[in-house]
């Protein structure tokens, strides 16, 4: 779509990022992650016991789990960038926008 706003096509050899900076449209990817880990800072922060809150940090039932490959959870790929101790990470709001540029930039 973006190559069609310009009038490009794949021959012409042009970078997608060279072509979103032109087009000003924003990667729909990254904006998504952004808005993930935005809105995980804020849920941690939250004071009280609210169902968003209790239905992250809870850890799953007990027993033995299913045959195969475990299924990834929401805060596995917080867990790849701000470590196993994210929640406290999450509270200061300085070292976690700082997270937030590493998050964005490695992607899930």
């Amino acid at each position: 779509m973006e190559r069609s706003i310009l009038d490009l096509n794949l021959k012409d050899k042009h970078r997608s990022s060279d072509i979103r900076h032109k087009t000003k449209l924003i990667n729909a990817g990254k904006h998504a992650q952004q808005l993930k880990w935005k809105w995980a800072g804020h849920m941690i922060r939250t004071t009280g016991e609210r169902w968003t809150k209790l239905v992250t940090t809870w850890k799953g039932p007990k027993g033995k789990r299913a045959r195969g490959r475990p299924i990834d959870r929401w805060t596995d790929d917080l867990r790849k960038v701000a470590g196993d101790n994210w929640i406290e990470a999450a509270g200061d709001r300085a070292q976690w926008r700082q997270l937030e540029e590493a998050y964005t930039r490695e992607g899930p």
